[in-house]
């Protein structure tokens, strides 16, 4: 899977793209062949998350520090 940036123009009443030659001759792309589209806008790229642990936590920080304090000073 190859990812490449393309800009919509009008054809007709429909919208299309065009691959440029290097991408066609690297996919081995062909006339009539169908392929996969997969459209994302600039704005919806993902972002990444700092953290292997960021959402995986069950219980709120605050809670695991309460209790981590708790068990410190009550022992």
């Amino acid at each position: 899977m190859a990812e490449y940036e393309a800009v919509t123009r009008k054809w007709g009443n429909s919208l299309g793209i065009t691959l440029p030659l290097e991408v066609v001759e690297k996919e081995h792309l062909r006339p009539q062949q169908k392929i996969k589209v997969i459209i994302v806008r600039p704005s919806q790229t993902p972002r990444r998350t700092f953290g292997l642990l960021r959402g995986k936590w069950k219980r709120a920080t605050q809670e695991i520090k309460d209790q981590t304090r708790a068990e410190l000073y009550d022992a």
